[in-house]
């Protein structure tokens, strides 16, 4: 489509990019990508751009933050092929995401009380009980049981152990592993804590302090911050749903 030269509504490129802190590269990218809908031409071919792009390229830009790249340019893509109700399902998806974030922290706090709890009974490294699923007739926990329980597979506390965040004993006639009460507490913080989106090497450090403390305390802080993060990625949910509606409410007055 051919757009008149002297149209107040004309944006070159670098109009676009400059007022987005944006590199001219960039929006093209973003409209090949379908971010953006697609750019009108000049006589000349040269792409130009209205106030609805500029709406369109606010509005992934508030995105961002709160859904992510993928997610946001997969929103955007199905708006400017007018598949609105897809849009609105795929952020649906990242509050649902958020909603299950939420439990997982709270889900966290509930295991180091319970963590704490356990701790005034005994001691954090003593055995465990004979006789409980699982377990070896000295107290302790093999590799498979402690697995099924927290819905992992045994390759995966492997891993964990292999990165220092578990440390189980071997078994002196089998030579099998066998996991104390201080070993399952660490599988059972690094599992909460990996469903949290904490890297190993992130979870690392906290394990130490909790070997180090002799118990949970020092994850405190890391709640803290966990729950700032989830409290930011809220606000940037509300933000990027305020300038996706308003884009979505240009294209409607548009046709």
């Amino acid at each position: 489509m051919r757009k008149n030269l002297q149209s107040p509504e004309r944006l070159r490129p670098v109009d676009l990019a400059r007022g987005h802190g944006l590199s001219t590269q960039a929006v093209r990218n973003y409209e090949a990508d379908g971010i953006l809908p697609p750019a009108d031409r000049t006589d000349h071919g040269y792409r130009t751009y209205t106030p609805l792009h500029a709406r369109a390229l606010r509005a992934f830009l508030a995105l961002l933050p709160g859904h992510g790249h993928r997610a946001a340019a997969s929103i955007m893509r199905a708006v400017n092929e007018d598949a609105v109700e897809e849009a609105l399902r795929l952020v649906d998806e990242t509050h649902v995401q958020l909603l299950d974030d939420r439990r997982t922290l709270q889900a966290v706090e509930s295991a180091l009380r319970d963590l704490r709890s356990a701790g005034s009974g005994r001691a954090a490294g003593s055995a465990g009980p004979a006789g409980t699923p699982g377990a070896t007739d000295a107290g302790g926990r093999f590799i498979g049981p402690l697995a099924e329980e927290l819905g992992i597979r045994p390759a995966t506390l492997r891993k964990w152990e292999a990165a220092g965040l578990v440390s189980p004993r071997r078994d002196p006639q089998t030579g099998y592993r066998v996991y104390d009460d201080a070993a399952v507490r660490d599988a059972r913080l690094t599992h909460q804590l990996r469903r949290g989106g904490y890297l190993l090497e992130r979870i690392a450090p906290l394990i130490a302090q909790v070997r180090a403390a002799g118990g949970p305390e020092p994850l405190e802080g890391a709640l803290r911050d966990w729950h700032g993060r989830l409290a930011a990625r809220a606000r940037a949910l509300l933000s990027g749903a305020a300038a996706l509606d308003s884009y979505l409410t240009a294209r409607e007055r548009r046709g």
